[in-house]
This record gives structure tokens, sequence and C-alpha cells, in this order.
């Protein structure tokens, strides 16, 4: 019996080898390497967050400049497409005063060969010359007729034109007088956050330098693309942060549980336990 105790007991030892023997970890080492990877995605959850409320703190600081960024720059454009329409106009106007100058050319001409043609009439020899002649007349002065009758439309159209170079001037006078008190507002909103916004920006530069390249463009992509600038949101009232579509009650515990990163699965965003912050790494 004792013999059979002994064999038996040399079969479970070899059966069950120790874990330094083959390298298995233990039950403790295995809750060891969970619990390091537990705090590893929590790591990388909190300085995302951490970047995430960092810029939206710029995002206010700029939003208190409103829309005179935008204002100031359609301003910008405004005046652009009103000083564009004047140089148009300007070379229009040119344009009808050369073309004025080349009637006025055409009409002495035509009157030069008028009297020249009177000059004839006094020594033709017949009357199919008198008639040949008298013909070239009436040509000519209904070329001087069309001509002038050219002169005073372009000279309408150019008198129009200045008028309309006036209204457009006045109204670029305006646009840029707007264009000076806008950007005054601006520089003076701009100096009072301006060292707040660089400080803000420094610390920004120096979070992202703890997070992998790899989430900092997902972040920065979903980032872009969203209307508010959030990437990284809470859970708020049972529903994302972001785009307020519920959350099922499964999926918030593994958000508070923080194990694994969890995007939303409508918008994309990078949900987070609201306490992430509190609870630290």
């Amino acid at each position: 019996m004792a013999k059979a105790a002994k064999s038996e007991e040399k079969q479970s030892v070899n059966k069950f080898p120790t874990a330094v023997q083959e390298n298995i970890l233990t039950p403790e080492t295995e809750l060891s390497s969970e619990e390091s990877l537990e705090l590893s995605v929590r790591k990388k959850l909190i300085a995302l967050f951490t970047l995430q409320s960092i810029d939206t703190q710029i995002d206010k600081i700029r939003s208190v400049r409103g829309e005179l960024p935008l204002e100031v720059q359609d301003l910008e454009d405004e005046i652009a497409g009103l000083e564009t329409r004047i140089d148009k106009y300007r070379k229009e106007v040119s344009e009808l005063e050369t073309e004025i100058t080349g009637k006025k050319i055409f009409i002495k001409q035509s009157q030069d060969q008028i009297k020249k043609y009177e000059g004839q009439l006094m020594n033709v020899r017949n009357n199919r010359e008198y008639d040949s002649l008298s013909k070239e007349i009436d040509t000519q002065g209904l070329d001087i007729q069309l001509s002038e009758k050219r002169i005073k439309e372009f000279t309408a159209s150019i008198e129009m034109k200045n008028e309309t170079i006036k209204d457009i001037e006045s109204e670029l006078n305006e646009r840029k007088r707007d264009l000076t008190a806008k950007n005054d507002e601006l520089v003076d909103i701009i100096a009072e956050t301006q060292k707040e916004e660089e400080l803000l920006l420094a610390q920004s530069e120096e979070q992202k330098k703890k997070i992998e390249s790899r989430l900092l463009k997902a972040y920065e992509r979903i980032r872009n693309n969203a209307h508010n600038g959030l990437a990284v949101v809470p859970i708020e009232r049972d529903a994302c942060g972001g785009c307020y579509n519920k959350i099922p009650p499964q999926r918030q515990l593994d958000i508070r549980q923080s194990k694994k990163l969890i995007v939303c699965e409508y918008c994309g965003r990078l949900l987070v336990d609201k306490e992430l912050l509190n609870t630290g790494a």
C-alpha cells in the first residue's frame, strides 16, 4: 500500500509540474498583468481626457471672439470684391473712351473725305461721275451720323459707369471703416486672452507628448470632424456627451471600468467615465 501511494504521488508531481519549471503564470501573476493592462488603458484615457479638457478651454477662449474673425474675413472678401468691380468698371470706361476717340478720328477723316468729294464735284465730266461722288458723300455723311450716335451712346454709358463707380467707392469706404472697427475690436479681445491662450496651447502641446502617435492622430481626426471640437466625451444622463444618443447599461459599465478604449457607435467619439480625472490613474 505504501509503495502504491508513493507511486501515485510521483505521477501527480509529473502531471502538475511547478510554475517555475513550465514558465506558467500563477493566478497572482495573471491578476497583476491584468491590473497592469487596465492601468495602461486608464492612463491613456486620462491623458486623452486631460488633453480634451485643455483644448476645450482653448476653444472657449476663442469662442469669446465670437464671429468677429469670420466677420473680419467676410469684410476683407467684400472689400476685395468691391475693388475688383471698381477696376472692372474703370477698365470698361477706359475702353469706351478709346472707342470715342476712334469715332472722333473717323468723323474727322469722313469730313475730310466729304470736302474732297465736294471739290471733285466741281470738275465732273459726266453724270456717272457726279452720281458716284454724290453717293460717296452721302455714305460718308451716314457714317458720320452713325459715329456721332455711337459717341452719344458711349458717353451715356461712361456717365452711368462713373456713377456706379462712385456708388461702389462710397460702399467701399464704408466697408473699410467697418473693417477698421472690427479689427480694433478683435485686437482688443485677443490682447485680453492672449496670455491665457498661449499658456493653454503650451500645456496642450506638452500633453500631446504623453500620448502615442496613433491615438493622437485619431483624437485630432475626430476633433476636426466634430462641430464642437469634442473627441473625448463622458457619459451624461446615460447618453453620449457628444451626440446625446443613449448608451446601453452594459456598455456604460464597461466604460466606467476603463479596461479598454470604447467609442460611441453613433458619432465615433471616445467615451470615458466623467469621474476619471478625479479618481486618477
